[in-house]
Order: C-alpha cells, then sequence, then structure tokens
C-alpha cells in the first residue's frame, strides 16, 4: 500500500484533491473521458478490467492483445479519425465505427 500523493508520483494515482473538491475533479475527468472515442473507452476498459486477472505484467501485455474491444477500435473509422484530426488541427468526430 502506498499514500495517495506516492501513488501520484508513481503515476497510477491522476490527482489528490481535498474531499471538497472531489467531484469538481472527478468531473473534470469524466469530462476529459466523454471527448475519446467510444471505441477506445470500451477497449481501454476491457484491457484494464481483464488486466486484472493476470499474475504479471508481462502477461497482462499479452493478453491484451486478445482482447475483442481492442480489435474492434484498431480497424475503425475512429482509428483513423483521430490522427486525421490531429493533423488537421481540428477536434475529432467520433462515429463508434
Amino acid at each position: 500500500q502506498v499514500s495517495a500523493s506516492e501513488g501520484q508520483q508513481l503515476g497510477f494515482v491522476n490527482a489528490v484533491v481535498c474531499a471538497d473538491r472531489l467531484m469538481a475533479e472527478a468531473m473534470r475527468w469524466a469530462n476529459m473521458i466523454i471527448e475519446c472515442s467510444p471505441l477506445s473507452i470500451r477497449a481501454s476498459k476491457q484491457v484494464a478490467s481483464r488486466g486484472l486477472d493476470v499474475a504479471s505484467i508481462e502477461a497482462a501485455m499479452a493478453a491484451q492483445r486478445d482482447q475483442p474491444a481492442l480489435r474492434t477500435l484498431l480497424t475503425s473509422q475512429d482509428y483513423r479519425e483521430g490522427p486525421a484530426a490531429f493533423a488537421e488541427k481540428r477536434k475529432p468526430v467520433w462515429k463508434g465505427q
């Protein structure tokens, strides 16, 4: 076990805030997440969730390649839209396809 601030220093805690700022910070993170492709959110959740069931980081990394949501993302229109929008300096238009 590590403290919240140590977890932040180690890179697995995103933010440490006082209790009175907790909901505002959670909403800030939620708003950043919903700006992402729905397919990338789904794939991230699936990879993270399934990664909890493996014994090592190596096994987790190997298992992520077999996740259906990741395979769907890597062949999607959204996967091409992200870099295209970045190159064109515009907000991406996610289609979830």
